[in-house]
């Protein structure tokens, strides 16, 4: 760490997903269906960790970080309910645009790793280096029916975040009741006025809810059922902020697919566009990895395609 390293408080994430769905049954975010996966517990999705980073990213760059602010992240290790977390921030020095940050437990644990940055140039990001370093995966198993390039069924589709209203299966909540348990508030995501856009603030970690919310029309299907979590994101503002209660049309596309020892992943990019203006105003990557142990014909399909399995 530099001496310029700013720090968050230490906080306790909260889980919101234990009733989360998807593929007809319960997903990761369950305690017994973690365990079964050999995990100590259910983790806290990765994206709830971001609320931490922006009381300390609106400190480095002004309000404009809503507007164009850049956060990209790698995940590194698992956090359940009861651990305390804390962000931190290495502001960009001598003329370099791009700040690292992190996030770690009590007992200094690694719970992500990234950057965060400023448009229109937004520097090489987190998932623009480790993308970089992917290399091409032999033959997919749970991923088989998915191509780089591939573009969403649903293009474009509709979504809103109203106040109040419930964000469906995979995140089993409204916004209302995020901000009665959000990590770090912010006054910009409430309807009293403070918002300098006049309008209420989507959160950071609210922003992949959002994208999620009508991913069941993208028509990318992977074989199942089997579970996956997520393993790397990046939310780029470009002519923001994304606000409550406004209509975006949503346009995906796989843009890779790779392979771990222990999982398949792939990497979704979609873009937000606001309908009105044809504005394109984010864009979100989300590397989403597939337990392979989680799939049950995985050795039997991989090894008819010829795969060695370790």
């Amino acid at each position: 760490m530099s001496d310029s390293t700013v720090y968050s408080e230490f906080r306790h994430p909260r889980q919101m997903l234990a009733s989360q769905e998807y593929d007809g049954h319960l997903s990761i975010h369950d305690d017994a269906m973690a365990e079964d996966l050999g995990f100590a517990g259910a983790p806290i999705e990765g994206p709830t960790h971001f609320s931490q980073f922006v009381h300390l990213l609106h400190d480095v760059f002004g309000d404009a970080w809503f507007e164009r602010g850049c956060i990209s992240a790698h995940y590194q290790n698992m956090v359940v309910e009861g651990e305390e977390v804390r962000a931190f921030v290495e502001p960009p020095v001598g003329g370099a645009s791009v700040a690292r940050i992190g996030a770690e437990k009590r007992d200094g644990t690694p719970v992500l790793t990234g950057t965060a940055s400023l448009g229109p140039d937004y520097g090489e990001t987190e998932i623009d280096a480790r993308m970089a370093r992917l290399r091409p995966s032999d033959q997919l198993v749970i991923l088989s029916e998915l191509e780089v390039g591939q573009k969403g069924a649903g293009n474009p589709e509709t979504v809103i975040m109203e106040m109040y209203q419930h964000m469906g299966h995979l995140y089993p909540f409204s916004l209302a009741q995020k901000l009665d348990a959000i990590t770090e508030d912010h006054a910009y995501y409430h309807a009293d006025g403070a918002s300098p856009w006049g309008e209420p603030v989507i959160p950071m970690e609210m922003i992949s809810v959002l994208v999620q919310y009508t991913s069941d029309q993208s028509g990318f299907r992977a074989k199942g059922p089997a579970v996956g979590l997520f393993a790397g994101q990046e939310i780029r503002m470009i002519a923001g902020p994304l606000l409550v209660g406004r209509s975006y049309h949503l346009e995906r596309e796989i843009i890779a697919l790779s392979e771990s020892r222990r999982t398949e992943s792939n990497w979704i990019k979609t873009r937000v566009i606001d309908p009105e203006t044809d504005t394109l105003v984010a864009e979100v990557i989300l590397n989403s990895a597939t337990l392979k142990d989680s799939y049950e014909n995985y050795a039997i399909e991989a090894q008819a395609l010829g795969k060695t399995l370790d």
